[in-house]
């Protein structure tokens, strides 16, 4: 008996005998895959820092100083001593982190704090953390939306937005970029006056990651009065910096108070940690803590980051010359930069993509600068539509006239090398 047991379960152990082969198989398509990417020359190799996050760092290899032109650090506060100091208080006061998601035990007074404080600073009746604005965009549409409703979405939204989206089975709907016809038309498509329970969202960037250009929030407004619809608006490239207070995109109208659901980041500007949040009416975010996934399922926040945040938000709130300071400096680099020659994208915002078009020359590019001691990115396909291919400089309001300068002289001497400029 013993004998024919221990056969049975020899036999239940046993290895599937074409599993090396379907390992093989698998080594195989990923290796040509890998390759693929290599010989377009889209490769995305990353470089170690080993500073703190600033517009001055260092990376692994290297003594040099280099001028950071690629981080979301739009105000500079990613290093801040006040903000570190903060967040120091709240490993001592509060721990490391909850080991829980929010429900169970993952709630602290400083959680319930930054949600008040991100609710008052948008002017909103409530709001909600994540662990990412990613995570918030993907609990947000399959939450609010059923399979009667139907959601309108810019055809450039971020990534995060496209994938909230499927998860939810409303009927989608796209518009082209910023074309206030085509939305229309789509509103059209969509309408119908004799079901009053349908909810028609309206989903779209504040500002656009890639290109740095401004959804027209008047007028996408207008014609969600006109046909019933609700705004979502994700907030990540403009919140704590855009708008005279740095109140976002609806500042930057003159119209907060305005947009129905606004998705934001703690990640960059406030402080550039983590986290990310949808504030908008009390009933929503009521429905979002019962049903969101994401929420549900993800541990709650880190106290030093939470507490970093309250820090960020008490900064931009007491020094108004913050978001100026941004703009000042985005200002001054691309009237540098077109009168050199270049290309670039967007409308007046420190996004400042300087168009290349081939992904192999923005690769290449980017390698030149860094000889020059400024830190930039070549961005190409997927992360780019293909042809677009482009250097993304970001400009903060921690850099200098003389930084600023600086690396307008290394783009001069690049782009001629490459024949982009004369």
């Amino acid at each position: 008996m013993v004998s024919t047991c221990l056969l049975l379960l020899s036999l239940r152990y046993t290895p599937i005998r074409h599993t090396s082969t379907l390992a093989k198989v698998i080594k195989n398509r990923l290796n040509l895959e890998l390759d693929s990417i290599r010989q377009a020359g889209t490769w995305k190799s990353e470089r170690i820092i080993s500073t703190s996050q600033s517009s001055h760092i260092k990376i692994e290899n290297s003594e040099n100083d280099l001028l950071n032109f690629c981080a979301n650090n739009y105000l500079g506060l990613a290093n801040n001593s006040e903000i570190i100091h903060a967040a120091k208080k709240a490993l001592d006061d509060y721990g490391a982190g909850l080991s829980s998601v929010r429900f169970i035990c993952g709630t602290q007074t400083i959680h319930k704090q930054l949600e008040q404080r991100i609710a008052k600073f948008h002017q909103r009746e409530d709001a909600i953390l994540y662990i990412s604005c990613f995570d918030a965009n993907a609990g947000i549409f399959e939450t609010l939306l059923k399979e009667q409703d139907c959601i309108i979405s810019d055809e450039l939204n971020h990534a995060s937005i496209i994938d909230g989206i499927r998860l939810c089975k409303a009927k989608r709907l796209r518009y082209k970029h910023k074309d206030m016809s085509d939305l229309e038309l789509k509103l059209k498509e969509s309408y119908n006056e004799n079901h009053d329970n349908i909810i028609r969202l309206i989903a779209t960037d504040g500002v656009f990651s890639m290109d740095g250009t401004i959804a027209p929030l008047s007028d996408i407004k207008y014609l969600a009065d006109k046909y019933n619809g609700l705004i979502f608006v994700d907030e990540c490239h403009a919140t704590g910096f855009f708008g005279r207070t740095g109140r976002g995109t609806e500042e930057y109208f003159n119209m907060i108070g305005t947009i129905d659901i606004i998705n934001s980041t703690l990640g960059k500007a406030l402080g550039g940690a983590a986290g990310g949040y949808t504030t908008g009416s009390k009933v929503l975010i009521d429905l979002l803590r019962q049903r969101s996934r994401p929420y549900l399922f993800s541990n709650t926040l880190p106290p030093p980051v939470v507490a970093s945040a309250i820090k960020a938000i008490d900064l931009i709130e007491n020094n108004p010359n913050l978001p100026e300071r941004v703009h000042e400096n985005a200002k001054y680099f691309r009237n540098e930069m077109q009168k050199l020659g270049f290309k670039i994208l967007g409308d007046n915002h420190p996004i400042c993509p300087v168009m290349l078009g081939d992904a192999r020359l923005a690769s290449q590019f980017a390698d030149e600068m860094l000889k020059r001691g400024i830190y930039v990115i070549g961005f190409s396909y997927p992360v780019v539509p293909k042809d677009r291919a482009r250097i993304r400089v970001q400009v903060s309001a921690a850099h200098s006239k003389d930084d600023l300068q600086r690396c307008i002289n290394a783009f001069a001497e690049v782009g001629r090398q490459f024949k982009v400029i004369k």
